[in-house]
């Protein structure tokens, strides 16, 4: 979209595109609460400075920069912090992700495809989310931006460190415990059928 000026109809297809992952990335600093109206704001911001999108960058990643700048002023204006702070020691014993991630924090293996073919496969599917959900909404508001970020948004750790202000260190270290805690959970599911 090589324009200057953004049309209603190039609008809509960067909506159609991107608006589920901005949404993922803003639930993740600012909670599900908040979500839409940051989304929205950086709508407005986008459309309102095209003019200044460089064609050198992805459009995703300026979206994404866009977002994470509204959700930060969504918590300056609500005067509260969310500290991006190690958030201290493991205490559960067991690694979940031992096995799962190499030292570059990918996937040794790809994880197995679920198949939906029958009503109860569909109901476990459902039910698992439900806990997900849940999951996510109970975890620190730093693992689950780092966990929006670089999963769903598929950012680069120094980008997500300069938005965060946090070291590659700490990030790695929440992104490693957000991975561990779904990771518990959906092992916990598979075994109990229980969140």
């Amino acid at each position: 979209m090589p324009d200057s000026i953004l049309t209603d109809s190039q609008l809509r297809e960067l909506i159609g595109l991107h608006h589920n992952t901005l949404l993922s990335v803003a639930r993740g600093i600012v909670g599900a609460s908040e979500c839409e109206e940051v989304v929205q704001q950086a709508w407005l911001q986008a459309y309102n400075h095209w003019h200044q999108f460089g064609q050198h960058s992805n459009v995703r990643t300026w979206l994404t920069r866009i977002v994470i700048n509204c959700a930060k002023m969504q918590l300056r204006s609500r005067k509260r912090e969310t500290l991006f702070a190690d958030m201290g020691q493991d205490t559960h014993g067991t690694d979940p992700l031992e096995e799962r991630f190499n030292n570059r924090q990918h996937w040794q293996k790809p994880l197995t495809q679920w198949s939906e073919e029958s009503p109860e496969q569909l109901l476990m599917r459902d039910q698992l989310a439900r806990c997900l959900k849940a999951l996510l909404s109970r975890m620190p508001a730093n693992q689950r931006a780092l966990l929006a970020m670089r999963d769903h948004a598929q950012l680069g750790f120094e980008e997500i460190c300069n938005e965060l202000e946090v070291s590659a260190s700490n990030a790695r270290v929440l992104l490693y415990r957000a991975r561990a805690q779904i990771i518990a959970l959906a092992d916990h599911y598979e075994e109990t059928g229980e969140c």
